[in-house]
Protein backbone atom coordinates (compact mmCIF):
# COMPACT_ATOMS: atom_id res chain seq x y z
CA UNK A 1 0.00 0.00 0.00
CA UNK A 2 1.14 3.09 -0.92
CA UNK A 3 1.84 5.87 2.06
CA UNK A 4 0.23 9.16 1.58
CA UNK A 5 1.20 12.38 2.63
CA UNK A 6 -0.48 13.65 5.68
CA UNK A 7 0.95 17.00 5.88
CA UNK A 8 1.83 20.48 4.05
CA UNK A 9 4.82 19.27 1.96
CA UNK A 10 6.75 20.32 -1.52
CA UNK A 11 6.98 18.14 -3.92
CA UNK A 12 9.77 18.67 -6.68
CA UNK A 13 9.42 16.87 -9.69
CA UNK A 14 7.14 15.75 -12.74
CA UNK A 15 3.19 16.98 -11.02
CA UNK A 16 1.75 13.88 -13.26
CA UNK A 17 4.34 11.22 -11.28
CA UNK A 18 3.62 13.05 -7.80
CA UNK A 19 -0.03 12.95 -8.50
CA UNK A 20 0.20 8.90 -9.40
CA UNK A 21 2.36 8.30 -6.28
CA UNK A 22 1.80 10.20 -3.51
CA UNK A 23 -1.88 11.40 -3.54
CA UNK A 24 -4.89 9.83 -2.88
CA UNK A 25 -8.08 9.71 -3.74
CA UNK A 26 -10.35 12.33 -2.95
CA UNK A 27 -7.98 14.47 -1.14
CA UNK A 28 -7.41 17.63 -1.94
CA UNK A 29 -9.61 20.61 -1.43
CA UNK A 30 -8.25 23.33 -4.07
CA UNK A 31 -6.29 23.16 -6.70
CA UNK A 32 -4.57 25.82 -8.40
CA UNK A 33 -2.75 25.38 -11.61
CA UNK A 34 -0.97 28.05 -14.64
CA UNK A 35 0.43 25.90 -17.38
CA UNK A 36 2.61 28.21 -19.32
CA UNK A 37 2.08 27.94 -23.35
CA UNK A 38 4.93 29.02 -25.66
CA UNK A 39 6.23 31.77 -23.28
CA UNK A 40 9.91 30.48 -24.52
CA UNK A 41 11.62 29.77 -21.71
CA UNK A 42 12.67 27.11 -19.44
CA UNK A 43 11.45 25.68 -16.61
CA UNK A 44 13.91 25.02 -13.63
CA UNK A 45 14.29 23.76 -10.41
CA UNK A 46 16.58 25.50 -8.02
CA UNK A 47 18.46 24.39 -4.97
CA UNK A 48 19.34 26.71 -2.26
CA UNK A 49 22.61 26.38 -0.43
CA UNK A 50 22.58 25.74 3.19
CA UNK A 51 24.05 29.44 3.74
CA UNK A 52 21.12 30.70 1.93
CA UNK A 53 22.51 31.66 -1.80
CA UNK A 54 21.27 29.83 -4.80
CA UNK A 55 23.49 26.32 -5.25
CA UNK A 56 24.98 25.98 -8.67
CA UNK A 57 23.23 22.55 -8.95
CA UNK A 58 19.81 22.36 -10.57
CA UNK A 59 17.27 20.60 -12.75
CA UNK A 60 15.75 21.63 -15.89
CA UNK A 61 12.41 20.71 -15.28
CA UNK A 62 10.50 21.69 -18.63
CA UNK A 63 10.86 23.29 -21.38
CA UNK A 64 7.97 25.69 -22.68
CA UNK A 65 7.71 25.31 -26.07
CA UNK A 66 5.56 22.07 -27.07
CA UNK A 67 6.44 20.10 -29.89
CA UNK A 68 4.72 16.78 -31.58
CA UNK A 69 7.18 14.25 -30.90
CA UNK A 70 7.24 10.49 -29.20
CA UNK A 71 7.14 11.92 -25.75
CA UNK A 72 3.66 13.99 -26.87
CA UNK A 73 2.83 11.04 -28.91
CA UNK A 74 2.74 8.31 -25.81
CA UNK A 75 1.13 10.71 -23.92
CA UNK A 76 -1.47 11.26 -26.45
CA UNK A 77 -2.05 7.20 -27.21
CA UNK A 78 -2.16 6.75 -23.29
CA UNK A 79 -5.26 8.87 -22.67
CA UNK A 80 -7.01 7.63 -25.77
CA UNK A 81 -6.69 4.37 -24.99
CA UNK A 82 -8.42 4.73 -21.88
CA UNK A 83 -11.32 5.51 -23.41
CA UNK A 84 -14.25 7.92 -21.70
CA UNK A 85 -15.74 11.71 -23.26
CA UNK A 86 -11.41 12.90 -22.32
CA UNK A 87 -10.37 10.26 -25.21
CA UNK A 88 -13.42 11.67 -27.19
CA UNK A 89 -12.18 15.04 -26.94
CA UNK A 90 -8.57 14.42 -27.69
CA UNK A 91 -9.52 12.47 -30.78
CA UNK A 92 -11.08 15.33 -32.48
CA UNK A 93 -8.56 17.96 -31.53
CA UNK A 94 -6.41 15.38 -33.65
CA UNK A 95 -8.61 15.35 -36.51
CA UNK A 96 -8.79 19.34 -36.29
CA UNK A 97 -5.15 20.35 -35.08
CA UNK A 98 -3.45 17.56 -36.59
CA UNK A 99 -0.26 16.21 -34.92
CA UNK A 100 0.71 20.22 -33.93
CA UNK A 101 2.43 21.81 -30.95
CA UNK A 102 -1.14 22.53 -29.65
CA UNK A 103 -1.84 18.69 -29.61
CA UNK A 104 1.47 17.95 -27.57
CA UNK A 105 0.27 20.68 -25.18
CA UNK A 106 -3.56 19.40 -24.98
CA UNK A 107 -1.57 15.48 -24.55
CA UNK A 108 0.64 16.68 -21.81
CA UNK A 109 -2.43 18.79 -19.95
CA UNK A 110 -5.38 15.48 -20.46
CA UNK A 111 -3.49 12.89 -18.00
CA UNK A 112 -2.68 15.75 -15.74
CA UNK A 113 -6.05 17.10 -15.52
CA UNK A 114 -7.86 13.09 -15.50
CA UNK A 115 -5.36 12.56 -12.18
CA UNK A 116 -6.41 16.14 -10.37
CA UNK A 117 -9.84 15.36 -10.97
CA UNK A 118 -8.94 12.06 -9.20
CA UNK A 119 -7.69 13.54 -6.00
CA UNK A 120 -9.71 16.65 -5.50
CA UNK A 121 -12.57 15.67 -2.95
CA UNK A 122 -16.10 16.19 -4.14
CA UNK A 123 -16.72 19.45 -2.67
CA UNK A 124 -13.34 20.56 -4.54
CA UNK A 125 -12.55 22.85 -6.84
CA UNK A 126 -10.10 23.47 -9.76
CA UNK A 127 -8.80 27.27 -11.02
CA UNK A 128 -6.79 27.02 -14.48
CA UNK A 129 -4.72 29.78 -15.48
CA UNK A 130 -4.15 30.35 -18.91
CA UNK A 131 -4.53 32.82 -22.05
CA UNK A 132 -6.72 33.29 -25.00
CA UNK A 133 -4.26 31.14 -26.75
CA UNK A 134 -5.50 27.82 -25.34
CA UNK A 135 -8.32 28.84 -23.32
CA UNK A 136 -10.98 27.85 -25.83
CA UNK A 137 -9.24 24.26 -26.54
CA UNK A 138 -8.75 23.87 -22.24
CA UNK A 139 -12.36 24.34 -21.15
CA UNK A 140 -13.70 21.67 -23.71
CA UNK A 141 -11.21 19.27 -22.13
CA UNK A 142 -11.98 20.40 -18.82
CA UNK A 143 -15.59 19.89 -19.97
CA UNK A 144 -14.70 16.18 -20.67
CA UNK A 145 -12.71 15.69 -17.54
CA UNK A 146 -15.43 17.38 -15.09
CA UNK A 147 -18.76 17.30 -17.29
CA UNK A 148 -20.12 20.79 -18.82
CA UNK A 149 -22.28 20.86 -15.43
CA UNK A 150 -19.51 21.55 -12.99
CA UNK A 151 -18.52 24.35 -15.06
CA UNK A 152 -18.51 27.16 -12.85
CA UNK A 153 -16.94 30.54 -14.04
CA UNK A 154 -14.61 31.95 -16.81
CA UNK A 155 -12.93 34.69 -14.94
CA UNK A 156 -11.50 37.72 -16.75
CA UNK A 157 -7.85 38.69 -15.36
CA UNK A 158 -6.69 41.89 -16.52
CA UNK A 159 -3.57 42.10 -16.45
CA UNK A 160 -2.69 46.08 -14.17
CA UNK A 161 -0.08 48.29 -16.29
CA UNK A 162 -0.03 45.65 -19.00
CA UNK A 163 1.48 47.14 -21.97
CA UNK A 164 -1.33 47.30 -24.83
CA UNK A 165 0.35 45.07 -28.08
CA UNK A 166 -1.52 47.12 -30.69
CA UNK A 167 1.06 48.51 -33.03
CA UNK A 168 1.19 50.42 -36.07
CA UNK A 169 -0.27 48.08 -38.83
CA UNK A 170 -1.84 45.58 -36.28
CA UNK A 171 -5.55 44.43 -36.91
CA UNK A 172 -6.56 43.56 -33.54
CA UNK A 173 -7.72 44.96 -30.16
CA UNK A 174 -5.06 44.83 -27.46
CA UNK A 175 -4.46 41.68 -25.42
CA UNK A 176 -4.42 42.30 -21.90
CA UNK A 177 -6.45 39.59 -20.12
CA UNK A 178 -5.48 36.13 -19.11
CA UNK A 179 -8.24 33.56 -18.08
CA UNK A 180 -8.97 31.62 -14.99
CA UNK A 181 -11.30 28.57 -15.69
CA UNK A 182 -13.40 27.06 -12.51
CA UNK A 183 -14.35 23.88 -12.15
CA UNK A 184 -16.20 21.88 -9.16
CA UNK A 185 -15.38 18.72 -8.90
CA UNK A 186 -18.76 17.91 -7.92
CA UNK A 187 -22.36 19.59 -7.52
CA UNK A 188 -21.64 21.32 -4.72
CA UNK A 189 -17.81 22.77 -4.14
CA UNK A 190 -17.05 24.47 -1.75
CA UNK A 191 -18.02 27.67 -1.94
CA UNK A 192 -17.52 31.44 -0.02
CA UNK A 193 -18.79 34.44 -1.89
CA UNK A 194 -16.11 37.00 -1.99
CA UNK A 195 -16.81 40.41 -1.97
CA UNK A 196 -15.57 44.17 -3.01
CA UNK A 197 -16.06 47.18 -0.55
CA UNK A 198 -18.76 50.15 -1.71
CA UNK A 199 -16.66 52.85 -3.97
CA UNK A 200 -17.06 56.00 -1.44
CA UNK A 201 -17.96 57.97 -4.60
CA UNK A 202 -21.08 55.26 -4.86
CA UNK A 203 -22.05 55.65 -1.55
CA UNK A 204 -21.88 59.64 -1.79
CA UNK A 205 -23.48 60.02 -4.66
CA UNK A 206 -26.85 57.42 -4.06
CA UNK A 207 -27.18 57.87 -0.04
CA UNK A 208 -27.35 61.71 -0.36
CA UNK A 209 -29.61 61.72 2.60
CA UNK A 210 -27.87 61.67 6.11
CA UNK A 211 -29.72 61.12 9.57
CA UNK A 212 -29.02 64.20 12.42
CA UNK A 213 -28.79 61.90 14.92
CA UNK A 214 -26.33 58.64 13.65
CA UNK A 215 -24.87 60.34 10.82
CA UNK A 216 -25.27 57.79 8.80
CA UNK A 217 -26.15 58.04 4.89
CA UNK A 218 -29.35 56.69 3.22
CA UNK A 219 -31.47 56.57 0.30
CA UNK A 220 -35.20 57.22 0.64
CA UNK A 221 -37.27 55.18 -1.63
CA UNK A 222 -41.07 55.46 -2.46
CA UNK A 223 -43.09 53.17 -0.94
CA UNK A 224 -46.28 53.56 -3.14
CA UNK A 225 -46.98 49.83 -5.08
CA UNK A 226 -46.14 50.17 -8.61
CA UNK A 227 -49.40 49.78 -10.71
CA UNK A 228 -51.38 50.93 -7.71
CA UNK A 229 -54.73 49.72 -6.45
CA UNK A 230 -55.26 47.97 -10.00
CA UNK A 231 -52.52 45.88 -9.48
CA UNK A 232 -53.54 45.05 -6.05
CA UNK A 233 -51.24 47.21 -3.79
CA UNK A 234 -53.49 47.48 -0.22
CA UNK A 235 -55.14 50.96 -0.09
CA UNK A 236 -55.14 52.71 3.20
CA UNK A 237 -54.29 55.40 5.15
CA UNK A 238 -51.05 55.94 6.62
CA UNK A 239 -49.87 58.97 9.06
CA UNK A 240 -52.01 61.48 7.09
CA UNK A 241 -51.47 60.12 3.76
CA UNK A 242 -53.92 57.48 1.84
CA UNK A 243 -52.74 55.54 -0.93
CA UNK A 244 -51.89 52.43 -2.95
CA UNK A 245 -48.84 51.33 -0.62
CA UNK A 246 -45.92 48.87 -1.26
CA UNK A 247 -46.43 47.19 1.84
CA UNK A 248 -49.18 46.17 3.96
CA UNK A 249 -50.39 47.83 6.93
CA UNK A 250 -48.83 45.33 9.31
CA UNK A 251 -45.63 45.58 7.28
CA UNK A 252 -45.46 49.16 7.47
CA UNK A 253 -45.65 49.09 11.38
CA UNK A 254 -42.85 46.99 11.81
CA UNK A 255 -40.68 48.93 9.47
CA UNK A 256 -42.20 51.87 11.71
CA UNK A 257 -41.31 50.86 14.66
CA UNK A 258 -37.66 49.17 13.50
CA UNK A 259 -37.02 53.20 12.00
CA UNK A 260 -36.57 52.33 8.73
CA UNK A 261 -39.13 55.08 7.66
CA UNK A 262 -38.30 58.37 6.76
CA UNK A 263 -40.90 61.04 6.77
CA UNK A 264 -40.68 64.33 4.63
CA UNK A 265 -41.39 67.52 5.78
CA UNK A 266 -45.19 67.08 4.60
CA UNK A 267 -45.09 63.94 6.64
CA UNK A 268 -45.17 61.68 3.47
CA UNK A 269 -43.29 58.48 3.93
CA UNK A 270 -40.11 56.61 1.95
CA UNK A 271 -38.33 53.65 3.50
CA UNK A 272 -34.75 54.46 4.02
CA UNK A 273 -31.85 52.20 2.54
CA UNK A 274 -28.67 52.25 4.68
CA UNK A 275 -25.59 51.58 2.81
CA UNK A 276 -24.11 49.77 5.94
CA UNK A 277 -26.76 47.09 5.21
CA UNK A 278 -24.34 45.88 2.67
CA UNK A 279 -21.07 46.15 4.75
CA UNK A 280 -19.78 42.96 3.07
CA UNK A 281 -19.85 44.88 -0.05
CA UNK A 282 -20.59 43.85 -3.67
CA UNK A 283 -20.00 40.12 -4.52
CA UNK A 284 -17.60 39.54 -6.73
CA UNK A 285 -18.13 38.94 -10.63
CA UNK A 286 -16.63 37.18 -12.83
CA UNK A 287 -13.65 40.07 -13.91
CA UNK A 288 -10.90 40.97 -12.12
CA UNK A 289 -8.08 43.43 -12.29
CA UNK A 290 -4.12 42.69 -11.28
CA UNK A 291 -2.99 44.99 -8.83
CA UNK A 292 0.07 43.92 -8.19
Amino acid sequence: MPQFPTGNLLFYGDNLDVLRRHIADESVDLVYLDPPFNSARNYNVLFAAKDGTQAAAQIQAFEDTWQWDQGAAAAYHEVVEAGGKVSEVLQAFRLFLDESDMLAYLAMMAPRLVELHRVLRPTGSLYLHCDPTASHYLKLLLDAVFSPTNFRNEIIWRRYGAHNDVAQGSKHYGRIHDTILFYGRGEEPTWHQQFTALDPEYVESTYRNIDPETGRRFRASPLTGPGGAAKGNPVFEWKGHTRAWRYSRETMERLDKEGRLYYSRTGYCRTSRLPHAKTRGIARADYRIEHF
